[in-house]
């Protein structure tokens, strides 16, 4: 997924959760939102000098999937048997084959900038995602959709900073939840509707910091929170 596709992605999830424009970068909204994300980091293919994503840390070698394929296509890894005396020479071997696959990509398409991606679609710098579409700036996510800066999530769809919850949709900042809906702050909650900032609490709709509130009410509260998330400075 470009830059180009990658910003309609997000300007339709603005839309379903603030009913907002994005005015923001992808530069930005990576800032802004997935600061504490773990993304894979750009790196250096070993053999080839290309640009390529890895979310392994600290590696000496790298090299993209399909250069390695190809590698064993055309040489194999297979090398010439040499004199073995100590363990040492054995590691000094195996350094110098070890190379670090990057840009894992598996029965996926479109995608960009990212690693270990199973059966997706759409993705853009995001790693460790299975069966989802429209990803960007996430780790961990399975069966979502339109889904922004959100991390070990299932089940979800228009959300941004989603974090370990299922069956989200259309919120912000959800943690530990399942089944919310059209809410904002939310942690260690299940099935609200139209909530904000509450934790610890089930089957409610139009609450505030815990509190009871009047649909009308809510409203404008939740016109103040949105124009305040999506201001840009």
């Amino acid at each position: 997924m470009n830059d180009l596709e990658s910003l309609n992605v997000v300007s339709e999830i603005f839309f379903n959760i603030f009913q907002r424009e994005n005015l923001y970068t992808l530069d930005e909204l990576k800032e802004k939102f997935a600061f504490d994300v773990k993304l894979p980091r750009k790196v250096k293919d070993s053999l080839t000098g290309e640009e390529t994503w890895t979310e392994m840390e600290n590696a000496e070698l790298y090299i993209k999937q399909k250069n390695m394929d190809r590698y064993d296509a055309t040489r194999g890894w297979i090398i010439n048997k040499r004199k073995i005396s100590t363990l040492e020479d054995i590691i000094n071997i195996w350094k110098k084959i070890n190379y670090i696959t990057t840009e894992r990509i598996y029965d996926s398409d479109n995608v960009h900038k990212s690693d270990t991606i199973y059966n997706c679609s759409n993705i853009y710098h995001s790693t460790d995602c299975r069966g989802s579409k429209n990803i960007l700036f996430s780790d961990g996510l399975a069966e979502s959709e339109n889904m922004i800066a959100s991390q070990r999530t299932a089940n979800s769809n228009n959300c941004i900073r989603v974090d370990d919850s299922g069956n989200c949709s259309n919120s912000y900042n959800v943690i530990c939840s399942a089944k919310i809906t059209n809410s904002f702050f939310i942690q260690d909650c299940n099935s609200l509707y139209e909530c904000m900032f509450c934790s610890h609490i089930s089957n409610r709709r139009y609450c505030i910091a815990n509190m009871q509130f009047e649909k009308e009410e809510y409203l404008k509260i939740k016109k103040i929170l949105i124009d305040w998330i999506t201001k840009k400075e």
